[in-house]
């Protein structure tokens, strides 16, 4: 079987952001799997426009045929205010139906709540857009000092990707049999 194709989008463009780590750091989890090939897609290497224009622009179509060729999708968030950054929610706007039918897990990150407000958010613009997102996912607190690669944050991405795994597989046979209709 040949392994599926998993975007760890990593969704902060701040300067000085963790996101890009946290984005590297479960691509080499995701990596070391037989059934997944994951490709790191991070929104600070798009120049997308300050404002949605008529029609895409080349760094759009870049983005969205890069959702269009994914299986799934592993989303790397901090929360900002209790939710996700502006610069996600732009990009996910770029593409609809590149979305459909597809899963998604989360990797978030923040002081406290580990992200868990902004994945939340996620999940549901997510709905909207057809995507089945999984239950489990990675939380990290910034303060608490603990090293990125814990033993437990390993454990709970490979509980996130062997959902996610699942998911694509069966969602992926599925779109191949019928397409989906939304």
């Amino acid at each position: 079987m040949e392994p599926l194709r998993i975007a760890v989008i990593v969704g902060s463009t701040r300067q000085g952001r963790v996101g890009d780590d946290v984005g590297r750091w479960v691509a080499g989890i995701a990596a070391g799997r037989a059934d997944v090939r994951p490709v790191v897609v991070d929104l600070a290497d798009y120049d997308f426009p300050p404002r949605h224009p008529e029609q895409p622009t080349p760094e759009i179509r870049r983005f969205t045929d890069q959702v269009a060729a994914a299986d799934g999708f592993v989303v790397v968030t901090p929360e900002y205010n209790r939710s996700f950054p502006a610069s996600l929610k732009q990009a996910i706007d770029y593409a609809y139906d590149e979305w459909h039918a597809k899963p998604a897990g989360f990797v978030s990150y923040g002081y406290r709540s580990e992200g868990f407000h902004a994945v939340e958010q996620l999940r549901t613009v997510f709905t909207e857009l057809h995507v089945m997102t999984v239950r489990n996912g990675v939380g990290v607190n910034l303060l608490a000092g603990e090293p990125l690669d814990s033993e437990h944050r390993r454990c709970a991405a490979h509980t996130m990707l062997d959902q996610l795994a699942w998911w694509a597989s069966a969602l992926k046979d599925a779109r191949g049999r019928r397409p989906y209709v939304s």
